[in-house]
């Protein structure tokens, strides 16, 4: 697939200021749990809300800039979060604290977290979108590993991965139900959101009105979360407005933002995935200009590094497009951005994005490893997935569970298998009760798919524990100078 370069960055200046639109038109009504009747801003013309939807999109664009697309994980993001994120609200506050505990993302996502089901994630997507168009196994990825942080192996995680995807469909795809389509492919079906969506496509299906169907969508999510604002219904909210609206711009984000609960949020994203799909001509001309093209922002650190982040949407869109090329070749991308040709997106463009889903092999390992307590390491020649069986907390003489999965990436390079020799370094009284002390990763190809290695362990703290607990696994490749240390925290 092709996107001419213009028609790209068209559409991603029209993303953020979507965005704008969006959070600016919701803020007033947020948290709000009865139906709305509102019609257009309640806010002074030029007066740009801030919103953390997009503020901290800013900085994982620093992030692309600075680490390269090659590198970003949980642990990576964790790192900028507590370096350039202000905000202690809910699981923003709950993933700082764990992580200056010691525990490393995505295990700050989950450890005593209630939070885990909630929208700070899925709300901020666009920058892993607009640089991945056309991609959407990329783009969940991104999601994912952003959202980890926060919201663990919770529905949050997976509201993120399908908005994600989503978004960047919207980039090649003609209509919305399409997009949905797409992205529903990315996400378990067991999940909350996936059956919140799916009971929003059949009710437009079955000719339902919109307010019959949101009151149902949150009379079946009562049970999760702090009411108003849990991901299952509030991207529900987001789906109604972009498929009752009927491909209008303002009527797709007025009835998402009637529908209450996280109004900012939904607004936001509608705007913002109407912006994709059909460019700036998609934007009413009279709420652009109301807006304008400011950026106001209320959760980032100013000082230093952050002075440096764009001020206007017309800024962030020019950083964004200088990213796009390489982060398309870093995640082997079937798209071309070209700077003379016009698109080329076949008749079959919904099909080959769903087949790229079911067959990306980084999305089914991230999806299989959605589990609470786990943590990822890489190296060039393998990536290590690690579960603990129990939240990180040890006692005087208790056991701690770990389960290991190594998984062999040389055969993007060559047939090799590796053997490895692990060994723990262990706190003071801490000792091992069973485990490998060598493994066996066999290389992918056509005729042996045992390229997983797997190890579990035992191990057992002495008499006394400190508040903090470190344990390493030190892990040699025979015959490579790789070395990995994985680090697991246990809190005493």
């Amino acid at each position: 697939m092709k996107l001419n370069i213009e028609t790209y960055k068209d559409k991603v200046n029209a993303c953020w200021i979507g965005k704008n639109i969006g959070g600016t038109m919701g803020t007033p009504y947020e948290g709000t749990r009865e139906m709305l009747d509102i019609h257009g801003f309640v806010t002074k013309p030029g007066e740009v809300l801030p919103n953390d939807d997009l503020d901290l999109q800013m900085v994982w664009l620093y992030a692309l800039e600075k680490e390269g697309p090659y590198h970003i994980t949980a642990s990576l993001l964790g790192e900028f979060w507590l370096s350039f994120i202000t905000p202690h609200w809910n699981e923003y506050g709950l993933g700082k604290i764990n992580m200056r505990r010691g525990l490393a993302a995505p295990m700050s996502g989950d450890y005593e977290n209630n939070w885990k089901d909630s929208n700070g994630a899925w709300i901020r997507t666009e920058i892993w979108a607009c640089v991945t168009p056309g991609a959407p196994e990329a783009a969940a990825r991104y999601a994912m590993e952003d959202a980890k942080v926060d919201h663990g192996a919770g529905e949050g995680t997976i509201a993120a991965a399908f908005v994600g995807a989503m978004q960047s469909a919207a980039f090649v795809l003609p209509d919305v139900r399409s997009c949905i389509e797409v992205a529903l492919s990315v996400i378990p079906e067991y999940s909350r959101v996936a059956q919140s969506v799916r009971f929003v496509l059949e009710a437009y299906d079955q000719g339902m009105d919109p307010k019959t169907a949101r009151n149902a969508i949150q009379k079946m999510n009562a049970d999760i979360g702090d009411g108003w604002f849990e991901a299952p219904s509030n991207v529900a909210y987001t789906v109604l407005g972009l498929v009752y609206g009927k491909g209008d711009f303002k009527r797709s984000m007025i009835l998402a933002i009637n529908c209450g609960d996280d109004t900012d949020c939904t607004g936001a994203t509608v705007g913002a995935t109407m912006g994709i799909l059909g460019g700036m001509a998609a934007i009413p001309t009279d709420w652009k200009e109301y807006l304008g093209d400011d950026i106001v922002t209320i959760s980032i650190a100013r000082g230093d590094r952050g002075r440096s982040l764009p001020n206007s949407c017309t800024e962030l869109t020019s950083r964004v497009v200088r990213l796009a090329a390489g982060t398309l070749i870093a995640n082997e991308a079937d798209m071309e951005l070209s700077p003379a040709e016009p698109d080329e997106i076949p008749g079959n463009a919904k099909d080959l994005l769903m087949r790229r889903i079911r067959e990306d092999r980084r999305l089914q390992a991230a999806l299989a490893g959605l589990k609470p307590y786990s943590l990822y390491f890489e190296t060039p020649l393998y990536e290590a997935f690690i579960t603990l069986k129990e939240a990180p907390d040890i006692r005087p003489l208790e056991e701690c569970s770990i389960h290991i999965d190594f998984v062999n990436k040389t055969h993007r390079h060559e047939n090799e298998p590796l053997n490895l020799s692990l060994r723990w370094l262990l706190p003071e009284g801490f000792h091992v009760v069973s485990g490998k002390s060598a493994i066996r990763i066999n290389q992918e190809n056509n005729h042996s798919k045992a390229h997983l290695g797997r190890a579990d362990f035992v191990i057992s703290a002495g008499e006394t524990v400190q508040p903090v607990n470190r344990l390493v696994l030190e892990a040699v490749t025979d015959g490579r100078p790789t070395i990995l240390y994985i680090p697991i925290t246990l809190l005493g």
